[in-house]
């Protein structure tokens, strides 16, 4: 899942940011409402964490052009003001949810996951291709009942790969949506977590390499 956090308080923003991160997220961070605005409608999200009052472009005008785009990025809109008003007034601009601050870091992160299920076609809690199950919620992934222990990257590259459904899924693709801003699109950093995410996962081969095309999972 890959998740925006906009927010002015720098304290703050790198926190949550850190905090997601841990919980296996690919997050972008944005400290003001420009760069917020420009990163939201230029990339992909699943999810936007958007403080509501913002210096450059508000937080309103963000969620509003965001709904008007037709994206399916959804909105966790952050606010000082917990007042119903506030609530109700940010739910009728567009936004999917709200958090008044300060709030507790685990039920941010239980919304962010819920919204990012909204934000892709709905997907089996527990997806399953061959002999392989991977639960998001709890970060398991076993094979023939057998756990594996994968790199939080591997694990995510693992999961698009199945959410594919036999899909080629190519390298700027797993870049996009695994990996934050900060990767480097020319480095080989897909191909060796590609290739130590196979070694784990073990015999027979699961994952296919698509020549010039990306990786897939097929169930045979």
């Amino acid at each position: 899942m890959r998740v925006l956090v906009i927010e002015d308080e720098r304290a703050l923003a790198d926190a949550v940011a850190r905090g997601l991160r841990r919980e296996g997220m690919a997050v972008d961070t944005a400290y003001d409402g420009t760069n917020g605005h420009e990163m939201a409608l230029t990339t992909r999200y699943d999810v936007v964490v958007l403080d509501r009052d913002l210096p450059g472009v508000h937080g309103d005008e963000i969620c509003i052009d965001l709904v008007r785009a037709g994206l399916l990025t959804r909105v966790l809109m952050l606010t000082a003001s917990g007042s119903v008003a506030e609530r109700v007034e940010g739910l009728e601009l567009g936004a999917d949810d709200y958090l008044a601050k300060p709030f507790a870091f685990d039920e941010l992160v239980a919304r962010v996951r819920a919204l990012g299920r909204r934000a892709t076609p709905a997907a089996p809690p527990v997806l399953r291709v061959a002999d392989v199950e991977l639960d998001p919620a709890k970060r398991g992934v076993q094979r023939d009942g057998r756990m594996l222990d994968l790199t939080r990257k591997e694990f995510g590259v693992l999961e698009e790969l199945i959410k594919a459904r036999g899909g080629v899924v190519s390298s700027e693709e797993l870049l996009e949506r695994v990996w934050d801003a900060n990767a480097d699109p020319f480095t080989t950093t897909v191909r060796v977590t590609v290739m130590t995410l196979r070694r784990k996962l073990g015999d027979p081969p699961l994952i296919e390499t698509v020549v010039g095309a990306g990786y897939r999972i097929t169930a045979a």
